[in-house]
């Protein structure tokens, strides 16, 4: 038997399962045989859903010989995390400190990806209640980053399993969240590709919220073409959610994807912000640049409207004030055992006053008017995704939040954003750059970062000690 592919992306599973040279359930056994192998260490699910994977994965291939398929994810495994309502499983959104309780229902997405014939794998750890950056959990345990198996470095967050899982080849794709770089991050240390979408493109019922004006759902995946099939399946208004929308394009993979993108200007990172981040990044980042330029796209270089710093912190305390309204009264509560870096964030919220609140949504709708006057005559921005590479978490200062740095304003600024893979640091650890849009480019932006795909390979990496195949 040929070695099962558990490192492809879901484009290339699915042409070997359309092929018939792989089954649902060989894919779908060699995941949990690596998950079994390696989670250990890893940390990166709640639970596996084995048997019901396998036997999801039975009836998905009984279903392809009698010549039908459910849609473009059939056979495929996605890891979900654990903010997610999945009926009859437990969720407790990264969170000991409470009693994990069973869904009643499943999110809207979920069973979107059900019926675009995805299988559940498992559910995956998270930053407790979705609030950190750098992956961390002082409750639940911190996945482990699996660029360096030597050393326990941080894998980004909040969806830190998710990442750890799909960069790990232990699963094809994963369900995250983005309310200030919680996709992007985890995407950007980990090797992957990691969508932040416009608010309200996916409907958000069955998720447990944080920050209702900047939560968003994103898929972590091997490509961009995998990120589009996700969201073509994820996508579209909910009666259930009030404030999800249409988008414009209603698919995004196939055709959309090969326009040309030479002629596109793309806006770089002005001067001002590169001191903020690394030279490793700033290497790779800068290599990355001459690739987009070779594909045809005129880089523009222009000041900020708002410094990031000033979005970043305006972002972090309307995220306290939305967190503590959602949380307050359970984290108050000092019998319990909340992580306490994730207790104090949420308790910075009890100081904003209703006042300040509506001041805070007014700044937000200034800034959103003057970035899209900045924009004009610009298509896209082509920043770093994070500002250093994965540090090893006995060094983590939960203080510091140099991982929000070039994530959060999107959420402030309801842009959409795509974080790609673009190069290695000297450590051998990913380096990220995120192609960032206006509210509803979600076509334009995965289309470059899926010609920057077709000309590059850094997508294609594994991390070191796991580039085998699963038998």
């Amino acid at each position: 038997m040929q070695p099962i592919p558990v490192q492809a992306s879901i484009a290339q599973l699915s042409a070997a399962l359309r092929a018939g040279l792989l089954t649902s359930e060989q894919l779908v056994q060699a995941q949990l045989a690596r998950a079994r192998r390696l989670d250990g260490q890893l940390h990166a699910f709640v639970e596996l859903y084995a048997d019901e994977a396998l036997a999801s994965a039975r009836a998905l291939d009984a279903l392809r010989r009698a010549g039908t398929t459910l849609g473009p994810l059939h056979g495929v495994t996605v890891a979900v995390k654990d903010l997610f309502e999945i009926e009859g499983r437990c969720i407790t959104g990264g969170a000991s400190a409470l009693p994990a309780r069973r869904s009643t229902l499943d999110a809207t997405v979920v069973r979107r990806l059900r019926a675009a014939g995805a299988l559940l794998i498992g559910k995956t750890h998270t930053v407790e209640h979705a609030f950190g950056g750098w992956g961390t959990n002082a409750t639940m345990g911190t996945p482990w980053n699996p660029w360096d198996l030597a050393t326990h470095r941080v894998p980004g967050g909040s969806s830190s399993g998710s990442a750890v899982a799909v960069a790990a080849g232990m699963a094809s794709a994963a369900l995250g969240t983005d309310t200030g770089g919680s996709v992007r991050i985890p995407a950007g240390l980990c090797g992957l590709t990691g969508l932040k979408t416009t608010h309200g493109l996916i409907s958000r019922h069955g998720l447990l919220e944080l920050c209702p004006t900047h939560d968003t759902i994103g898929p972590l995946a091997r490509s961009a073409e995998d990120a589009a099939l996700l969201l073509d399946a994820m996508a579209g208004p909910d009666p259930a959610d009030p404030v999800s929308r249409l988008s414009p394009v209603r698919r995004v993979a196939g055709e959309q994807l090969q326009r040309p993108v030479a002629g596109l200007r793309a806006w770089v990172l002005p001067a001002a912000e590169r001191d903020h981040v690394a030279p490793e990044v700033l290497a790779a980042y800068d290599t990355a640049l001459q690739a987009f330029q070779r594909l045809g796209l005129q880089l523009v270089e222009r000041a900020l409207p708002q410094p990031l710093a000033e979005a970043m912190a305006l972002a972090g305390e309307l995220m306290s004030a939305e967190g503590y309204a959602q949380l307050g009264p359970l984290y108050e509560r000092e019998d319990l055992n909340w992580d306490p870096h994730v207790r104090r964030r949420i308790l910075l919220g009890r100081q904003t006053s209703a006042a300040r609140y509506q001041q805070l949504l007014k700044a937000r709708a200034g800034a959103m008017a003057a970035m899209t006057a900045a924009m004009d005559g610009l298509d896209v921005c082509l920043f770093p995704t994070n500002a250093i590479s994965a540090i090893p978490v006995a060094e983590v200062d939960e203080l510091a939040t140099p991982l929000s740095r070039l994530g959060r304003f999107v959420n402030w600024l309801d842009l959409c954003a795509v974080a790609l893979p673009v190069g290695l640091s000297p450590q051998g650890l990913p380096v990220s750059l995120q192609v960032i849009g206006r509210p509803l480019a979600e076509p334009l932006i995965l289309r470059v970062g899926h010609v920057f795909q077709q000309a590059t390979e850094w997508h294609l990496a594994v991390p070191p000690g796991l580039q085998e195949a699963a038998a």
